[in-house]
């Protein structure tokens, strides 16, 4: 009977870690990158090392690198697309401090204000608990002694009101 031999992985690792290296840099094409997937295969290598017996443990090796540095390269592509222009919106001139804009926004607030004291009372306090003081459905049905669905009716109502008066305007 044959007695399989146990191999250290971390020894493998060590002896083929430049083939490994260069195996990760041809899918990364950068060395830093392709030196942190090394890295990343060696930190699993030695935690997993005396976990099971490898058969081929360099094939194993290869493709462990391999598996990682895809990941790797997954990652950083879905990275640049999520935060490619995240730059461009630097030049953009803001007009949030501007006189004409704080015009506005007085107009805009003093029209909220009117339509908000045009509603019934009852609408009025459920459209404030609602949206000044972020108040739930249920919370404000048993503040008010109300049916959920009946605070959400008014709190609709109270937003077509306000809508309309903004528009009208």
């Amino acid at each position: 009977m044959m007695v399989e031999e146990q191999v250290d992985l971390s020894e493998v690792f060590m002896a083929h870690r430049s083939q490994l290296r260069w195996a990760a840099l041809k899918i990364l094409g950068n060395p830093e990158r392709a030196e942190d997937v090394v890295q990343d295969a060696y930190l699993k290598v030695s935690e997993a090392a005396a976990a099971f017996n490898i058969k081929q443990p360099l094939a194993y090796l290869f493709q462990m690198v391999r598996n990682l540095a895809i990941d790797h390269h997954r990652r950083a592509a879905l990275e640049m697309n999520l935060f490619e222009n995240e730059d461009g919106g630097l030049h953009v001139p803001s007009l949030t401090g501007t006189p004409e804009a704080i015009a506005i926004s007085r107009q805009h607030l003093t029209l909220i204000a009117k339509a908000i004291s045009e509603l019934p009372e009852r609408t009025r306090r459920v459209f404030e608990l609602y949206r000044l003081e972020g108040q739930t459905h249920r919370v404000i049905a048993a503040e008010l002694h109300i049916s959920t669905s009946l605070v959400n009716t008014l709190i609709h109502e109270a937003m077509d009101h306000c809508r309309a008066v903004f528009q009208s305007a």
